[in-house]
């Protein structure tokens, strides 16, 4: 008789020694889910930023590649946080379920991957510059619980063929765990959240400056014909800042701290900044990444006190040519000491916009404002600290990222109206819009049509009355069109006699240049 081997290699599992691969899978996402709850509450005593999701996304952001960086802003604009998280995740949970994957048969796959994924955590908090060593226990004990539920679920996954019972058992305890995140998550994010920060912009109450800003004069705006409004409201202001959470500060808390080169060095309360004699001017803000004809550029009237004053109660000793500033979430900016000296520019510290205290995401209890400077290098928001310094010795955050060191604002325009794209009829049309030229101001405003019968001639716009060099100026033309395709094209002209460029190029290392244009179909 013939004797029938068995050739099938030992060493590859049969279906009954492997878990499912989609038991295995949830077996990893599931102790994921409870690592990131147990980290998450954790966080909640020590800063929300320890969170290890939190922590991870934070890195990500300061390590991106430049490319990358400028491919999200121009791509998802003010969305390219909630992007960012939602790749982050992404990532996470694939990377996750091939560890699950690998983890059919025996669960040292999976538990090497929590370890590293542990180690990431740690590594996340320490490069972070406004989180402590305390922070540290938000991964550790984000990794601890990934090992004990990862080994714990892994058990309770077999045997590979299960009865009903036993499936049920399983499915229990991964909806417990995941139950039981939640619920550590939800508690972490609300103890972080007990610093109440619209309580403190309630105590604040209404800051009435001694120096108020002037009454905006008749004509000052052309939102009938379609610009922007001269003030932008709070809600409406544009927002661009590195903070993946805001910060939470309270106006009884923040100090502020000016010291390195220096006479003495001085601490600020809210208190002493508010008993002080306040000021309200309006100031436009922009920021580097605007392309030519984008929106991130508003004004608002700020109320405050001169930055100069705080910084010669200081005492500014020869040599300091930087102001090294640093909000509270641990975000730099350098800003050239000679802008926030000159009286006529009128650098503030502001702890109030459009008549109430600065809303959170606009930086209360205090933020910088320094007219005629892109937002990177000036309007360092929730700051807490500024070092007198030289630009040779420190760098803010974005100049190691390719940007340029001072960032002074450009001279710019923008067609509001029509918009790209638009049908129009033949004949006789208003076109508006704005143009800006901080610390400068704007002398002339000049439009054009072109067609597909050649270029047209520079027609001067109108002029918004001028309520100061720090804010931009609206404008607008009446002109006929004649029928067919027509690209209507606006270029500035500043105080100084500069005329914009037509040269084409982008917002990076120092500000976007081009004459904005819309491309309109007349009928």
């Amino acid at each position: 008789m013939g004797v029938q081997l068995d050739t099938r290699s030992s060493s590859v599992p049969t279906p009954a020694r492997r878990l499912p691969a989609g038991r295995a899978i949830s077996v990893a996402v599931v102790s994921l889910l409870a690592a990131l709850g147990a980290g998450h509450l954790v966080a909640g005593f020590v800063g929300l930023g320890a969170s290890p999701f939190v922590a991870v996304g934070n890195w990500v952001r300061d390590n991106s590649p430049h490319a990358v960086v400028e491919w999200a802003k121009d791509t998802f604009g003010t969305a390219d946080k909630i992007v960012l998280f939602i790749g982050v995740a992404v990532v996470v949970l694939g990377v996750t379920a091939v560890a699950g994957l690998l983890s059919r048969t025996r669960p040292t796959p999976g538990l090497v991957f929590a370890a590293v994924l542990g180690v990431l955590g740690f590594f996340a908090v320490l490069t972070r510059p406004d989180l402590g060593l305390l922070a540290l226990a938000a991964p550790a004990a984000s990794m601890v619980v990934g090992l004990l539920v990862f080994r714990w679920l892994h058990g309770k996954a077999w045997p590979a063929e299960q009865d009903r019972e036993s499936r049920r058992s399983f499915l229990r305890a991964g909806a417990g765990v995941v139950l039981g995140a939640g619920v550590l998550g939800t508690i972490g994010q609300l103890t972080g959240n007990r610093v109440d920060v619209e309580a403190s912009r309630a105590d604040v109450g209404r800051l009435t400056p001694a120096s108020p800003a002037p009454r905006l004069p008749r004509g000052a705006d052309f939102a009938a014909d379609g610009t922007a409004r001269f003030i932008t409201s709070n809600r409406d202001f544009y927002r661009i800042d590195t903070a993946l959470t805001l910060p939470r500060l309270t106006a009884r808390d923040w100090r502020l701290r000016i010291h390195g080169l220096v006479g003495r060095t001085v601490e600020f309360t809210f208190a002493d900044i508010r008993d002080r004699r306040l000021i309200e001017r309006p100031v436009t803000l922009a920021c580097v990444s605007n392309e030519v004809g984008g929106g991130l550029i508003s004004t608002a009237d700020w109320i405050g006190v001169p930055l100069r004053e705080l910084l010669l109660e200081a005492g500014v000793r020869p040599g300091a040519d930087q102001l090294f500033s640093t909000s509270s979430d641990g975000f730099t900016a350098g800003t050239p000491v000679d802008a926030l000296l000159d009286p006529n520019r009128g650098a503030m510290l502001a702890i109030g916009m459009n008549g109430e205290p600065l809303p959170q995401e606009h930086g209360f209890p205090a933020r910088m404002v320094v007219p005629g400077l892109y937002g990177y290098v000036s309007a360092t928001k929730w700051v807490v600290d500024m070092e007198l310094t030289t630009f040779a010795d420190k760098q803010g955050y974005w100049i190691p990222r390719g940007w340029s060191a001072k960032g002074p604002i450009k001279t710019q325009s923008r067609i509001d109206s029509p918009r790209d794209g638009f049908l129009l009829a033949r004949g006789r049309t208003t076109i508006a819009g704005v143009a800006w030229a901080p610390t400068i101001g704007i002398r002339q405003v000049e439009v054009r049509v072109d067609g597909d019968d050649g270029e047209g001639e520079w027609h001067p716009a109108e002029l918004g009355t001028e309520v100061g060099l720090n804010t931009w100026r609206m404008w607008r033309v009446t002109l006929d069109l004649k029928r067919g395709e027509r690209t209507i094209r606006v270029r500035a002209t500043d105080n100084i006699g500069y005329t914009q460029t037509d040269a084409e190029a982008p917002p990076a290392p120092d500000g976007a240049t081009g004459w904005h244009s819309v491309r309109v179909s007349v009928d």
